[in-house]
């Protein structure tokens, strides 16, 4: 395949909202919902940058497998009802996931060095 390209790239930060998602392996997180285990394996994390403002962690999107082997989706808000602060009572496990999804976002020390050419 031949292949040119030119120019010097530019990023430009116009999103206010950025997705990232998590595989989780298997059992190592367990929700518990109205009685119920639910066995998460999966996890997207809502980050919102309103006005300038620093990135904040919204919502956390949880698929994981009930009792019965089904496939069940689970929303956690992490902000509180003014959205200006985060939500009381929210288990810690739930802030280490927003801290992974975090990370690999770039937000805590992702690097990344090109090939040496």
């Amino acid at each position: 395949m031949e292949l040119s390209a030119t120019g010097e790239p530019v990023v430009t930060q116009e999103d206010t909202q950025v997705d990232v998602g998590l595989d989780l392996q298997a059992g190592t997180l367990v929700l518990a919902q109205e009685g119920a285990d639910l066995v998460a394996y999966h996890a997207l994390v809502e980050f919102a940058a309103l006005k300038g403002q620093p990135w904040t962690a919204q919502q956390v999107k949880f698929s994981a497998q009930g009792p019965d082997g089904t496939s069940v989706a689970l929303v956690v808000d992490l902000l509180n009802d003014a959205c200006d602060g985060p939500r009381d009572g929210l288990p810690a496990v739930i802030w280490r996931v927003v801290a992974l999804a975090a990370t690999y976002a770039g937000d805590v020390g992702i690097t990344y060095a090109p090939p040496a050419s």
